[in-house]
């Protein structure tokens, strides 16, 4: 439930924020009547994201066997991919988002402005529905993926009114550093599970690397809440074998390392 509050929470703000900015500098620049273009861009975006996410949530719900093995670690692959590029694009674009989005308004007809916001939304929106799967796959619980999705795409919306009705008093990017890490996090732990399902996909189950790690048969650590939450968010596992544990490691350290990397100012 935590992943795919922070989850949805994240992306939705994301998308609010482009909505906002776009709402707003038309605002400013007496352009209220071409608002409706960006409402009709954003409820479009939204259909096509809940029609989208159905269609593969069916398609994939009812494989078992290797098809599903392939399936989700697939799933958790592109995830961890999508999930770490989306992290990255945010860090270098989001002091200069307002201003990119106000130049593409300033020469955008109306069928412009529905285009902006609908693949602004959709992008985030088709985002949302990878990630959430992937949590779903790695939850012991879809309901309470759901739920938490709902709460922080609510949260989202709010905070993104919000913030622009205040005059931005949040710190968004002391908020988006901190839900950065988070989810780089979560990332590694998909990364680590798709590893995982690749293993038993092709049935290898001899040698060092697909032994345990450690063994933990009892306990919070071993099932429970507490443990459905480390599984979720944190790819934690009672039994997790060796290449899942390096996986992991090998892709947070140099992707945290990366990110708290200063970013090159443009000359």
């Amino acid at each position: 439930m935590t992943s795919s509050f922070l989850i949805t929470l994240r992306e939705g703000l994301e998308a609010s924020l482009i909505v906002a900015i776009l709402l707003t500098y038309l605002s400013k620049t007496n352009r209220k009547q071409d608002a409706r273009y960006v409402w009709i861009g954003t409820a479009s975006a939204v259909l096509a994201c809940l029609v989208a996410g159905t269609a593969i949530y069916l398609a994939v719900s009812g494989l078992n066997g290797k098809v599903e093995m392939a399936v989700e670690g697939t799933i958790a692959l592109v995830a961890a991919a999508v999930l770490t590029q989306m992290i990255f694009w945010m860090r270098k674009n989001s002091q200069h988002l307002s201003a990119e989005l106000r130049a593409k308004v300033d020469k955008s007809a109306k069928t412009a402005l529905f285009t902006i916001a609908f693949v602004a939304v959709v992008r985030e929106g088709l985002e949302t529905v990878l990630f959430l799967l992937s949590a779903e796959t790695t939850s012991a619980s879809g309901a309470s993926v759901v739920l938490g999705g709902l709460i922080g795409l609510a949260a989202s919306v709010v905070l993104g009114v919000a913030i622009f009705a205040g005059g931005r008093k949040v710190n968004l990017k002391q908020f988006f550093n901190v839900t950065a890490v988070l989810l780089i996090l979560f990332a590694a732990g998909l990364a680590g599970k798709a590893v995982h399902e690749y293993r038993e996909l092709i049935g290898w189950e001899n040698g060092w690397l697909v032994q345990p790690a450690w063994e933990i048969k009892s306990g919070m650590w071993a099932s429970g809440t507490f443990y459905d939450f480390m599984k979720g968010f944190f790819g934690w596992h009672y039994a997790a074998e060796n290449i899942r544990v390096i996986t992991y490691f090998a892709f947070l350290l140099p992707t945290l390392y990366f990110y708290r990397k200063p970013v090159k100012s443009a000359v």
